[in-house]
Order: C-alpha cells, then sequence, then structure tokens
C-alpha cells in the first residue's frame, strides 16, 4: 500500500513539475509578441504537447457585431477554422461565452448542443472523443473561449484539465488585455498627434502670420509656392522679423507636415560640438561620448530640418554640411558607417552671406546649395502698418496670460509706437508689448508704459521735449483725451474720472487745445 502510495505522489509531482513548464513557457511565447495572433497558436502547440490534445481553438467575441469566431486553432485546416462561428448562447462555446462558466462533455457524441460547426468531428469516432470549452475572461467580462478535444480514457481526470485550461485562459486574457491597453494607449497617442498636427498646421498657416502689407503678402505667395515641394529654402531678414514662424509654415503646410520638424540654431552651439549635433557620434568617438547618439539629421528623417543663423557656421562643419545637402549622406563622428538620410532643409540668416564669401568666411558652393528658393522678410519699420494689427494681437496674448483685461492703445502710446524705426523688430514689439501690459492699471496702455528707448527724442525722432514741465504737460494732455475718450466727449464725466473740478477741466481743455466735441457720439 505505501508503495503504491509512493508511486502516485511521484507520479503527481511529475504532473506538477510539467505543469510548471508548460505554465512557464505559456507565459515566456505571451511575451514574445504584443501582437496576440502571433501568440496564440504557439499556445495551443504546447497545450497540444502537453494534453495530447487532437485539437484547439481559441475563440474571440467581437464587441461591435457579437459574434464569436475562432482567432487561432490548432488541428484545423482554415477552410474548418472560417467555418467556426458562433453567436452568443450558440453551441458549447456560445454558451460558454454567454454564460462566462467552463463545460466539459466527456463524449461528444452523447450530447446534441455539440454542434461541430468547423466540421472537424466528421469521419472520427465521436463516442471516444471529450470536449472542453472554457471561457477566456477580463475581470467578469467574458471576451472569448478556449476548447479542446481529446481522446476519452478512464484514466484521464477532466476535471483537473478543465483546471489546467482556465489557468491558461486566464493568462491569455490578461495578454489580450495588456495589449488592448496598448492599443487603446497607442490609438490615442495617434489621435493626440493627430490632432497636434492639425493645430500646428492652423498655428502656422501663412493666413495666420500677422502682416497686410504688400511686401508680406509676397513673402506669404513665396511660402504657398514652395511650401509642397522638397525644395531648399532660404528665409532671410534681420533679428526678430520672425523667420522661425516662416520655417514653421513652411514644414506644416507642406507633404512632410507629419514627420520630424527639428530645428538646430547655428550661432548656439559651440563649434566643438556643432559637428556632433548635427551628425551624431559614436560611442567613445571623444571623452564625453559615453554612448552612441543620433544626430539632428537623423532624427529629422523624412522630416524637415532648419538651420537657423546658418551663416555663423564655421568652415570645417560648411564642408561636412555640403556633403550631407549634396550627397544626402554623412558620418557620425567617430565612426566609419555611411549613413542615409530624407530631410527637406530650411536654412535661415539675418547676415550678409554675400559679403562673407568675399572674405572666405563662407562657401560659394554651399551658398548656392542653399539659396534655392530665397524668402526675404522685410524688417518691421517697412511695414508700419503692420505695427496696430501686432501690438494688438500682443495685448490680447500677454493680457490672457496674465489675466488683464486691456482693452485699447492711448493715441500718444500710437503715436511712439508708430514713429520709433524698431531696431529688434516682431521681437521688441512683443517685448515691449508685454512690459506695458504689466505696467497698466487701467485696462489701457499709456506712452508712459512704454520704455524710455520709445520716449527719446533720438530714438524716435518725435522731438518730444526732455524739461520736466512739458514731459508733465503731455502726461496731463494725455490723461485728459483718454477720459474723454471714454467719456464720449462730457467734460463733467471726464473730470469726475480724473477726479477734479469741472472748472479745472475747462481750464486744461483750453490750455492744450483739445476740442471735445470730436469725441461725441456721432461727430
Amino acid at each position: 500500500m505505501a508503495v503504491e502510495q509512493l508511486k502516485e505522489g511521484k507520479l503527481h509531482y511529475r504532473r506538477k513539475i510539467q505543469e510548471l513548464s508548460l505554465l512557464f513557457e505559456i507565459s515566456r511565447t505571451l511575451d514574445e509578441s504584443l501582437d496576440i495572433k502571433e501568440v496564440i497558436s504557439p499556445v495551443l502547440r504546447l497545450v497540444a504537447e502537453h494534453l495530447g490534445m487532437l485539437r484547439g481553438t481559441i475563440s474571440l467575441l467581437n464587441r461591435q457585431t457579437r459574434e464569436i469566431s475562432i482567432e487561432a486553432a490548432y488541428g484545423l485546416s482554415n477552410s474548418q477554422q472560417r467555418k467556426g462561428k458562433y453567436r452568443l448562447g450558440e453551441g458549447i462555446t456560445g454558451q460558454v461565452v454567454q454564460s462566462g462558466q467552463p463545460t466539459v462533455i466527456p463524449h461528444i457524441s452523447d450530447d446534441p448542443t455539440f454542434l461541430d460547426r468547423t466540421g472537424a468531428r466528421k469521419g472520427t469516432k465521436k463516442g471516444n472523443m471529450s470536449f472542453i470549452c472554457v471561457p477566456i475572461k477580463i475581470g467578469k467580462e467574458t471576451i472569448g473561449a478556449l476548447s479542446v478535444d481529446r481522446y476519452f480514457t478512464e484514466d484521464i481526470g477532466l476535471d483537473e484539465d478543465v483546471r489546467l485550461l482556465s489557468i491558461i485562459a486566464s493568462m491569455i486574457a490578461q495578454a489580450v488585455k495588456l495589449r488592448q491597453s496598448l492599443q487603446e494607449e497607442r490609438q490615442r497617442l495617434l489621435e493626440e498627434n493627430t490632432r497636434l498636427q492639425e493645430e500646428l498646421k492652423d498655428r502656422f498657416r501663412p493666413s495666420n502670420i500677422i502682416g497686410n502689407t504688400s511686401i508680406m503678402q509676397e513673402a506669404f505667395d513665396l511660402v504657398a509656392q514652395v511650401s509642397k515641394s522638397d525644395a531648399t529654402v532660404l528665409i532671410r531678414g534681420e533679428s526678430g522679423t520672425g523667420k522661425e514662424l516662416f520655417a514653421h509654415a513652411l514644414h506644416y503646410n507642406s507633404l512632410r507636415a507629419d514627420k520630424p520638424f527639428i530645428k538646430v540654431n547655428c550661432a548656439a552651439l559651440p563649434e566643438t560640438i556643432i559637428e556632433s549635433e548635427l551628425f551624431g557620434h559614436e560611442k567613445g568617438a571623444f571623452t564625453s561620448a559615453v554612448s552612441t547618439r543620433k544626430g539632428r539629421f537623423e532624427l529629422a528623417n523624412n522630416g524637415t530640418i532648419f538651420l537657423d543663423e546658418i551663416g555663423d557656421l564655421s568652415p570645417t562643419v560648411q564642408v561636412k554640411l555640403l556633403r550631407a545637402l549634396q550627397e544626402k549622406e554623412f558620418e557620425r563622428v567617430g565612426g566609419n558607417t555611411t549613413l542615409r538620410t530624407n530631410v527637406r532643409i530650411i536654412a535661415a540668416t539675418n547676415r550678409n552671406l554675400e559679403l562673407l564669401m568675399t572674405k572666405e568666411k563662407f562657401r560659394e558652393d554651399l551658398y548656392y546649395r542653399l539659396n534655392v528658393f530665397p524668402i526675404h522678410i522685410p524688417p518691421l519699420r517697412d511695414r508700419k502698418s503692420d505695427i496696430i494689427m501686432l501690438a494688438d494681437h500682443f495685448i490680447e496674448k500677454y493680457s490672457k496670460q496674465n489675466k488683464k483685461s486691456i482693452k485699447r492703445i492711448s493715441t500718444p502710446a500710437i503715436n511712439l509706437l508708430m514713429s520709433y524705426h524698431w531696431p529688434g523688430n516682431v521681437r521688441e514689439l512683443e517685448n515691449v508689448i508685454e512690459r506695458a501690459v504689466l505696467l497698466s492699471t487701467d485696462d489701457v496702455v499709456h506712452g508712459h508704459h512704454l520704455p524710455p528707448s520709445l520716449q527719446s527724442a533720438e530714438s524716435t525722432d518725435t522731438g518730444l521735449h526732455s524739461t520736466l514741465n512739458e514731459a508733465l504737460d503731455n502726461l496731463e494732455r494725455e490723461l485728459i483725451l483718454d477720459s474723454l475718450k471714454s467719456t464720449k466727449g462730457n467734460m463733467a464725466k471726464a473730470a469726475r474720472r480724473l477726479g477734479i473740478t469741472e472748472r479745472i477741466m475747462g481750464l486744461r481743455v483750453n490750455k492744450h487745445n483739445i476740442d471735445n466735441l470730436k469725441y461725441r457720439t456721432g461727430r
């Protein structure tokens, strides 16, 4: 008796070892690919080898159609597999998916609910055939079923098979759940990426770049003509004119809009690292190269690379850049492998490249390679009618950022803005307006909110006097004008707003030769 128990114990132990080995192999197989279709067939093969099954299927429920179909099979032909479709509650598989409970049929010939929809059991002795079907569940939701066919013998414990198959079904369910989560996250990221790409396209449309002057319209027309091509574009203009904005517009209105847009400021990077930044480096190429790193040209593959301040590149880097432009190939620093890249080049500079060429500081061949399609961005002083439009845009932008409600720009402030020569162009105007918005306390941008550079006679040529009395008179006149505008020329209301009597208001209006009637409605 003891010997029999010992033998039985050894047999049980061996089965457990085999079972654990099977579960380990299944777990490893499920981790091999994120595509569930690639791993469930190998899982069925492992189950078949362990259980000695004749056939096995994994059927999944389609959430939209509510139809159950065989996703993978062992021991079935392709045509038989295609026939394996069930509605909820139909056949054993449909009942298991509907109820979420396993079903065991010791002899399929004795059960009329067994449909043999695939036709795989024709010609076999059904009386000796057992069918086991267990649900595949994620939480309380049944998403499919795992089923096997095996020959029935008295020494086989079908309950043990149900237990093992339920564990395997649970592992498959977890794999499906993980892949569903990853797929949903991937889809969410794709949708978010698409939304952001469309947002960028809308943001950087030429029509959204502020400027109504004829010279700006000419620049917009050039962007429209070249954006859909792969032609190299050289954007020229003074610092602060918005060259980067035009580069964005070119990319996001091109056929490469959904591909990378990589920006490189050639003036901001030291000569010692600019080559590594552009073309990457291999591990050990220099002291701090602790790992291989891709350069900007690799990162921009199939997209666009924007080389800002191209006129500041050293002659050495210019040679290597020329090769990348002409041959579309390069090597990483410290590497011997030639890499190819497909990028569109947009370059920008505020420097006189022609003058640099005469001084041999800029390569002539690189100049002609870059200057395929030049676009000139005019300075702000040449498009003065755009100044107020730009100022209004920046007022709205910084009012939102600083939770203010700036309603208008005073007349003296407008005069100062229009009289200034704007050496820093649009960037300087933006900084001036941001400062004015922060200083304003009455929802109006006044002349005294503008920086001293705009208010000096030398910089603006407005002839403003510098004596204290005259400066106070100018400020007084500005405040009275603003008050009269707000009250539509009503001197009594304007006086109350300023905290003075109507008599003093009248004296001040006469002093400054102000016609309050022109501010009345209808005049």
